[in-house]
């Protein structure tokens, strides 16, 4: 992947602008869905909607940190994008009858833990952190959920959808990664201090306890509906060998953290899980009602096909 020239890469997303009101929602195929899968797919469909939602508070949060306007300008951009494909997934389950009236899906709690930090840190979060976690998100959903949905799914209108958001992550990522790369210019050791000062803010050691676990209950769903694991090291190797083409990729200590921390969550033998499979457990525990409203971001969400 060569670098990539920002300005050029603005003025192609502006060109490739799409809304739900492109789509025929009442075209043929939702027969195609089996009720046998029908309940499984209501709740892989209800959290990929719900990750893609976190991806946009996530450039929300990253266009407020961007060095120049035109990043600024892109983070804008694909933080409506993001907004957009949970919008458009949720079109889908309206479409497939999961949805009644004007419900929203259920996020479940490790979800719910992580909106709930969002809405409270990630506007503190410096861009070295935002801009390394978001690409392993996005490789995860890019070169797996989806790849997965598409062979498990005969609608022709999921098809469409996805070829439209697939072809958003394709330009996210291509940021994204140029993005990793410039976080990692300067001394390396100048860049490890300011990463250490980072780690021991408690903000960042309560998003870890909220994302660990929603990676492992993500994880576990998945493979559970029948993703093969393969997959999943493919999308995480897809990040290190990307993220850690050049130098400065390499020297960005997030990058180094983040891909060896995707190799634990792929492995399940691995150590690691079994503290991470108790806050799975313990999550469960939490009643909803000590977490307050939903943010008011939540409330953008909608499957109605405006233009």
């Amino acid at each position: 992947m060569a670098a990539i020239d920002l300005d050029t890469m603005l003025a192609k997303i502006k060109s490739s602008q799409w809304a739900l009101a492109d789509i025929d929602w009442d075209a043929p195929g939702a027969e195609e869905i089996h009720p046998d899968q029908w309940v499984k797919l209501k709740a892989f469909m209800s959290d990929l909607m719900w990750i893609e939602h976190v991806g946009a508070r996530g450039f929300a949060a990253m266009a407020k940190k961007a060095p120049d306007d035109t990043l600024k300008e892109i983070y804008t951009y694909f933080h409506a994008e993001e907004q957009r494909h949970a919008n458009a997934e949720m079109a889908l389950m309206k479409r497939w009858g999961m949805l009644e009236g004007d419900e929203l899906p259920e996020p479940n709690i490790n979800l719910r833990l992580t909106i709930e930090w969002l809405d409270r840190y990630s506007d503190d979060m410096p861009l070295e952190v935002l801009g390394s976690v978001i690409p392993m998100l996005e490789i995860a959903l890019d070169g797996a959920l989806l790849k997965f949905l598409l062979d498990e799914v005969s609608d022709p209108v999921c098809h469409q959808v996805f070829e439209k958001i697939n072809a958003d992550e394709a330009r996210h990522l291509g940021v994204d990664f140029h993005v990793m790369e410039m976080l990692g210019q300067g001394r390396f050791h100048q860049l490890a201090v300011k990463t250490i000062g980072t780690v021991a803010n408690p903000k960042l050691i309560l998003g870890v306890l909220a994302y660990a676990p929603l990676l492992n209950r993500m994880r576990d769903n998945i493979v559970a509906m029948g993703l093969k694991e393969e997959r999943l090291y493919e999308a995480m190797n897809k990040y290190k060998r990307i993220g850690g083409r050049t130098a400065e990729g390499r020297r960005n200590p997030w990058f180094q953290i983040i891909s060896r921390h995707g190799e634990y969550v792929v492995d399940r033998s691995h150590f690691y899980h079994k503290p991470v499979d108790a806050l799975v457990k313990l999550s469960n525990f939490i009643p909803a009602r000590l977490l307050g409203p939903v943010p008011t971001w939540v409330k953008e969400l909608t499957w109605k096909p405006t233009a």
